[in-house]
């Protein structure tokens, strides 16, 4: 007979993952990755140890979840920022939205977009910077359908922006605290990148 979950344990066994998660996330916060132990997010979450490994084999299948839910997270806020406006309002919001939320927490954000860790996790940064480039190619779109842009590729302007946008926050989020003006000149750039007429703004 094969054994069956009752509602009661998975809702337990999923509080239980949630929790192992959110104390992983304050670690990486706080620590970075090379902080990052199983012990060190047990204590953090208050359980034992043994049980951190019951829900995870290792620590990259623990920053997975964490990307996961992290990561997935601030995409949904970019996307919800580009739902409305011209193209200028949401490219600038998207933009202020990526790296204003990943300037609040500049050592988890570094951590998700560029400290070395291994393969599965930077393939989990390419599936998501995708993702954050999908909500920008939105917007592009956007722009080119209504004429405020010059016509080009969407999805390629959008990955060439995210890539653009990540590589200039990777110094202020090293050399935390951040230089008031990044986000600005990040909105400028990708204004004038994407090519808006002068008389548009």
């Amino acid at each position: 007979m094969v054994y069956r979950r009752t509602p009661a344990v998975q809702a337990r066994l999923d509080a239980q993952r949630a929790l192992i998660v959110q104390g992983a996330t304050a670690v990486l916060s706080r620590d970075g990755f090379a902080g990052l132990s199983m012990a060190a997010v047990a204590g953090e979450a208050g359980i034992a140890t043994g049980t951190v490994y019951k829900q995870f084999a290792n620590k990259a299948e623990l920053v997975a979840a964490v990307f996961d839910t992290v990561v997935a997270r601030e995409v949904d806020a970019v996307r919800a920022a580009v739902a409305e406006g011209d193209v200028v309002q949401r490219v600038s919001a998207a933009v202020e939205t990526f790296a204003g939320r990943a300037l609040k927490n500049p050592k988890l954000a570094y951590v998700l977009l560029v400290e070395p860790v291994d393969a599965a996790v930077d393939a989990q940064r390419l599936r998501f910077r995708r993702a954050f480039a999908a909500s920008f190619a939105s917007a592009i779109a956007h722009g080119v359908g209504d004429g405020t842009l010059p016509a080009q590729d969407p999805s390629f302007s959008a990955a060439a922006l995210v890539g653009a946008i990540g590589e200039v926050l990777v110094g202020p989020l090293a050399a935390a605290p951040p230089a008031e003006r990044v986000i600005p000149e990040l909105v400028a750039f990708a204004v004038r990148a994407l090519g808006v007429r002068p008389d548009t703004l």
